[in-house]
C-alpha cells in the first residue's frame, strides 16, 4: 500500500458507532420465521461518527446520500440466513463492501491518441471503401 493512500475504514473500526437491531425475517422458513428474530438491521449514524474524520464523513454522505435516511442514518439489513449471527456477519460484510467502494480512489484516466500506424490503416481502409463504392456507380456518358 502506498504511504499517501489513506486507509479504508472497516466495519470493525466503526464498531462504537454501529447499532444492531433484530426482527423477524420475511419469506419462507416455516415456524422458524414466526418464532426467531433472525433478521439483522445495522444502523450507522454517519454524521455522529467518532471514528471517521470530517472529510471522510463528507465523502461518505456525498457518495451514499441516497441511501441515508432523513436523519442521516445508513441502514443495512440482512435476512438471507436462518442464523442471526450469520445475518449480522452479512450486514457487516455489506457495510465493508460499501466503505470499500466509497473510499477507494478512482483511477485517473490518461488521455491517449491512436498510433500513427492505426491512423494510416484507418485512412487506407476508408480509401479502399470509397474506391469500392466508386466502381459500383454507373459510368457517365
Amino acid at each position: 500500500m502506498n504511504p499517501e493512500t489513506p486507509k479504508i475504514p472497516q466495519a470493525e473500526d466503526l464498531q462504537p458507532d454501529l447499532s444492531f437491531f433484530t426482527s423477524r425475517s420475511s419469506g419462507p422458513g416455516g415456524q422458524n420465521v414466526n418464532k426467531v428474530n433472525s433478521k439483522v438491521t445495522l444502523k450507522f449514524e454517519v454524521a455522529r461518527s467518532t471514528v471517521l474524520s470530517p472529510e471522510q464523513i463528507a465523502l461518505l454522505v456525498r457518495k451514499v446520500g441516497t441511501r441515508l435516511t432523513n436523519e442521516g442514518v445508513l441502514v443495512i439489513s440482512a435476512q438471507e440466513s436462518r442464523s442471526q449471527l450469520q445475518n449480522k456477519e452479512d450486514a457487516l460484510a455489506k457495510l465493508n463492501e460499501l466503505l470499500r467502494k466509497v473510499f477507494t480512489p478512482r483511477k485517473v484516466r490518461k488521455a491517449t491518441k491512436p498510433a500513427k500506424s492505426a491512423r494510416q490503416a484507418r485512412l487506407k481502409a476508408k480509401k479502399q471503401h470509397g474506391e469500392k463504392k466508386q466502381w459500383r456507380q454507373r459510368p457517365e456518358g
